[in-house]
């Protein structure tokens, strides 16, 4: 599962597309985000439910699920760590929760969120497309609303 794994920050990228932070820069399809999220991180001390209610301030969640033993058997975890796989009801929580935490501080630890897509159906699959779909859909039209340009005025 080597997309699990925190890559190294790109330090190769020129000094003017640098940005004031470095990043680790990965491009994410429709097919690989997902609505299943797996925090990497979590330290060792029962810490589930204030996981769980730091995730949920992003969306209602379907089920949090401590998969520690499965993902020891499969990778190398950090020591004295959990993880957990997360199952938001919406995509667009999914998004925001690993847009905003991760590589943020949890109780002394550093939080490591990736989606997971190799644990949804096929069925999954479709809905996020559909979705995907209505959103281009509605960025296009709202685009033509508020377009600025006044050259194809009359």
């Amino acid at each position: 599962m080597e997309h699990h794994k925190r890559l190294e920050y790109c330090r190769t990228r020129l000094q003017y597309r640098q940005g004031r932070d470095l990043k680790a820069v990965k491009v994410y399809t429709v097919a690989s985000e997902s609505r299943y999220l797996l925090v990497f991180g979590v330290p060792r001390i029962n810490l589930q439910a204030n996981i769980k209610n730091k995730l949920q301030l992003f969306g209602k969640l379907q089920s949090i699920t401590c998969v520690t033993s499965e993902m020891a058997a499969i990778m190398e975890l950090e020591a004295f760590t959990d993880v957990y796989k997360v199952i938001f009801y919406k995509l667009e929580n999914a998004r925001r929760a690993k847009r905003k935490l991760d590589a943020t501080e949890f109780y002394g630890g550093i939080l490591h969120i990736s989606y997971a897509p190799e644990n949804e159906t096929t069925f999954d699959l479709c809905q996020k497309i559909q979705q995907r779909r209505k959103e281009v859909a509605f960025r296009i039209q709202y685009n033509k609303r508020n377009r600025t340009d006044t050259t194809y005025q009359s």
